[in-house]
């Protein structure tokens, strides 16, 4: 077995194969660029190499930075972990002419599956059934639009050497094939230093289902059951489940048999990952094989006791798999939730900054609920602009898929994370959504049920009252405290009345809540109308996170002192809940509401970036929807677009422009 191999990676995936290595007994070696000097999986490695400037086409994909930490260090193996190099033949044949084993598939197979042309020409000989496509690469956007007309709207355009939703963009016309093959093709070079890309159909309504496999070097192979990865954004997955809640047996056989068949017929050795895409009467397409580690594989480790890393050590090793296919048992059901730094309340753009609080949820391993927190993150650390924006891979177990979503629910309520936007709130959203609830998803789920963007999440009527009734008797016990100040004037003693108005969001808004509340040694009763509430909590003024029995149900909460009251988020609410007495509520309701100033005719920056270029100029007039700038922002160009029509009146930024949040671009008349 290796006494030590090198990470050539970054972030939560970095400090996941380190963890397993550790388990293994063998020392690990962390690459870092000038951004993550003081990175997690810096500081968790055994040793540390700084290889380069920030950028990862400065030193993460540079194989010759690589290399020379491999020299330094001894290392006798390197995981790739997934981006960067994981799927660059180049660095496979380097590690090998220097004698170091490559923790992943053989050179063929890489290039073989890993270009994306390649791997679908092999399948449909191999038999399995295929997208149509054009398999050839294409040069420029003129011939884009010429072969997008021939398969027929809408198409995907992707880079050959993509992943991660990397150089991927959807065309339903030929204005966006023409402006969205030039960003595409950016994305892939500056992600993968490969620009080439292909085309194929589009496939509406499909689900997006993929089998885990893995073999040996000595032609064993099993395939691990499914994961679903239906729930998308911009070809990006967010929430991953294993199994999917669509299959049956027949089908994840069918599936698994023609993963195997796939991966046998390129000499694969490794853990590996097949994806498809299902038609609503389980129809399966080929639609790519990622020759790595893949971000969901938790989900699979989680419902079959397989440690995916270890397997792929060993594998690398020479070892034969300790598993046959009759020895694979899917046991309950597990959910994962990518955590990024987005900010769903502005169209989840991209979000970087200092994490002023990252409290994620106690882990645990137990029979009716496990809990799994993957990430490269730490309190006080950076997030930065240069790398992909995830901050955790959150993961819950069950022994049926309800009791990993209600797990799943509570982990994300207990999830505290400031200093940044984070899409928090949209995964909380997802957890309670009847179509996910109901297992009802496709790829279009987001775009369909959120067609506007996320605008945070309406409550339902019967868990605002337990809400109202949690904040009101955490409110008495805070005034409770502030009665016992020492220093009170004599015959100034304060009185905590038993009546109160539980309010929400502003101070006329039409929800709320007039409760009675009877307190004792052990908790309060609230009245609220016909209806008492038990409240039990060991919640003190100062804390941020409340666990609250109200009426018998668990009710976890994130909570902010106001003056008045409290900020509370759950479930993916954000809500301002004010507790006043009857005679403050009676006054408070007759305040004016303060207006957001006017920034109507502003074209604002939405994310930290940089400016890749203005496509206007003063006096230009504008039409809805017009592209006026392109901001770059963790690997992504992002298009801003008018709203309406208008005239500039001012150019405020220029390329190369380094933007915050909010800083004005252009000001139209």
């Amino acid at each position: 077995m290796f006494k030590k191999i090198l990470i050539a990676n970054r972030g939560e995936i970095a400090c996941r194969v380190i963890k397993t290595a550790r388990r293994m007994g063998i020392a690990t070696v962390a690459v870092y660029s000038d951004a993550d000097r003081s990175a997690l999986h810096v500081q968790m490695a055994d040793e540390a190499v700084h290889i380069g400037p920030s950028p990862a086409n400065q030193s993460y994909i540079v194989i010759d930075r690589i290399l020379d930490a491999v020299r330094q260090t001894g290392a006798e193996a390197v995981h790739p972990g997934y981006g960067f190099l994981s799927e660059n033949p180049k660095f496979a044949e380097a590690l090998k002419a220097e004698g170091v084993a490559f923790i992943g598939p053989p050179v063929r197979a890489i290039e073989a599956m890993g270009d994306k042309i390649t791997s679908k020409k092999i399948a449909a000989e191999a038999g399995v059934s295929t997208v149509p496509g054009h398999m050839g690469l294409i040069e420029d956007a003129d011939e884009a639009i010429r072969i997008s007309g021939q398969i027929g709207y809408p198409v995907m355009l992707k880079a050959s050497a993509g992943g991660g939703g990397k150089g991927m963009r959807i065309a339903w016309d030929e204005s966006e094939v023409r402006e969205g093959f030039q960003a595409s093709k950016n994305e892939a070079a500056a992600s993968f230093g490969d620009d080439r890309m292909f085309i194929e159909k589009f496939v509406t309504q499909p689900r997006h289902i993929e089998i885990q496999i893995l073999c040996d070097q000595h032609g064993n192979g099993v395939y691990l059951g499914e994961r679903e990865c239906s729930i998308q954004r911009r070809n990006q997955k967010v929430i991953e489940e294993a199994p999917s809640p669509f299959l049956d047996p027949e089908t994840r056989r069918a599936m698994g048999e023609q993963s195997l068949a796939l991966a046998h017929a390129v000499g694969y050795a490794s853990a590996g990952t097949v994806e498809f895409i299902v038609d609503g009467d389980r129809n399966f397409y080929f639609l790519e094989m990622n020759t790595r580690l893949q971000v969901e594989h938790p989900v699979t480790e989680l419902i079959t006791g397989v440690d995916l890393v270890e397997q792929m050590i060993r594998v690398a090793d020479g070892q034969k798999l300790p598993i046959t296919q009759e020895d694979v048992r899917l046991n309950g059901w597990a959910i994962e939730s990518r955590l990024y730094a987005e900010d769903p309340y502005r169209g989840f753009l991209p979000s970087i900054g200092r994490l002023t609080r990252y409290r994620p949820p106690e882990e645990v391993a137990g029979e009716t609920l496990s809990v799994r927190n993957d990430t490269g993150v730490f309190e006080g650390g950076e997030i930065s602009m240069f790398y992909d924006p995830m901050i955790a891979k959150l993961c819950t177990w069950g022994p049926d898929r309800a009791s990993a979503i209600q797990g799943m629910r509570d982990a994300l309520d207990g999830f505290e994370m400031e200093g940044i936007g984070h899409n928090l709130p949209f995964l909380s959203a997802v957890m309670d959504h009847p179509k996910f609830v109901a297992g009802d998803i496709t790829t279009a789920f987001i775009a369909e049920e959120y067609p506007d963007g996320f605008h945070g999440v309406d409550l339902p009527t019967d868990h605002l009252k337990r809400i109202a009734a949690a904040c009101a008797a955490m409110h008495r016990v805070a005034e409770i405290r502030r009665t016992r100040v020492s220093g009170r004037m004599d015959n100034h003693e304060r009185k905590v009345g038993a009546d109160w108005v539980v309010t929400f969001g502003g101070a006329g808004s039409d929800t709320r809540f007039e409760v009675t509340i009877e307190a004792d040694r052990h908790g309060a009763d609230v009245t609220i109308g016909d209806e008492v509430l038990r409240v039990e909590s060991d919640w003190t003024p100062g804390k941020k996170l409340a666990r609250v029995s109200v009426g018998g149900e668990v009710v976890v909460m994130k909570v902010g002192k106001i003056s008045g009251g409290f900020r509370i988020r759950t479930r993916g609410a954000d809500l301002i809940v004010h507790v006043r007495t009857p005679r403050q509520a009676e006054l408070a309701a007759l305040m004016p509401e303060k207006t957001p100033p006017d920034t109507s005719k502003l074209l604002l920056c939405p994310m930290p970036g940089l400016v890749v270029r203005i496509d206007v100029a003063e006096g230009d007039e504008v039409h809805e929807g017009q592209a006026l700038a392109v901001v770059e922002a963790m690997k992504m160009e992002n298009i801003l677009r008018a709203e309406k029509k208008g005239k500039v009146s001012k150019v405020n930024a220029g390329a190369g422009d380094s933007l915050a949040v909010d800083d004005v671009i252009l000001e139209f008349e």
